[in-house]
């Protein structure tokens, strides 16, 4: 984040980086099965989206078609009012799994993210920037090998986020950490968008991760009257983040969540 001199005028800050996403009327067959149907979604600048829905919901369908991987079969998706028709270079992905080339090191796996026609100088101070961000300055020159699974995972964040997208797609990225690792993810994340503020979508299958990342959560699944997903709940998540897991309002809502994902609110 920029930081203003203490005599600068407020309109002098930086404006939050990222662009509207819109989504209209999106559909997705393949062949008689109805994937997803009328999926029409706002997105703010800047602001987090989860993504939240039974497995086969179609939520890895929707992030593909946002990212340009997947076609719709109908309605539209558009960045900034511009449609996305194909990949995007607007558009940026996290996957589950780091997906880092094991010959190359950690710095030189970031770089894979930057956009070209960049200077040598650029390069490298765009890339000391991303390894701040993430916590891996020291870490630089090791390779995938000699790093955490953790530790690969920033490094796959910090190459989504090397061209600065207008859009990062996340599609289950802690799925694969163990539980404290995950938690300390999930607080990476945050202060990366709070610095490096992006437009967000993030499919998760654990709601507690959601209300926690999220500005808003959808839910995503079929109602029982037509064929397809449909957004279910479109829910606002209150409070400033970081916020306090042990929040009664907070437990209140992954209770709701919860059932609306088929899941006994009351099991043990």
């Amino acid at each position: 984040m920029t930081a203003v001199l203490p005599d600068a005028p407020a309109e002098a800050a930086a404006p939050a980086a990222g662009a509207p996403l819109r989504l209209r009327g999106l559909g997705r067959t393949f062949g008689d099965h109805v994937v997803l149907a009328d999926i029409d979604l706002d997105v703010a600048a800047g602001e987090l989206v989860a993504i939240l829905g039974a497995s086969g919901s179609g939520k890895s369908t929707l992030l593909r078609i946002v990212g340009g991987l997947d076609a719709a079969t109908a309605g539209e998706v558009a960045i900034d009012g511009a449609p996305v028709t194909g990949i995007d270079s607007r558009v940026a992905i996290g996957f589950q799994e780091p997906r880092l080339l094991p010959w190359r090191s950690v710095a030189d796996n970031i770089a894979l993210g930057l956009p070209g026609g960049l200077s040598r100088a650029e390069r490298a101070s765009r890339i000391a920037e991303l390894l701040r961000l993430i916590g891996l300055t020291d870490f630089a020159a090791h390779r995938p090998r000699q790093i955490s699974g953790g530790m690969a995972q920033r490094t796959s964040l910090a190459r989504a986020l090397a061209r600065r997208p207008d859009v990062l797609l996340l599609d289950e990225p802690f799925g694969a950490l163990d539980a404290l690792t995950r938690l300390r993810m999930q607080d990476l994340l945050l202060s990366v968008l709070d610095q490096s503020p992006t437009t967000t979508l993030l499919v998760t299958h654990d709601v507690d991760e959601a209300l926690q990342l999220a500005d808003r959560i959808i839910v995503l699944g079929a109602d029982g009257t037509s064929p397809g997903a449909r957004i279910q709940q479109l829910l606002t998540v209150p409070g400033d983040r970081p916020r306090d897991r042990g929040s009664a309002e907070l437990a209140r809502m992954r209770a709701d969540l919860l059932g609306a994902l088929g899941i006994d609110r009351h099991a043990h």
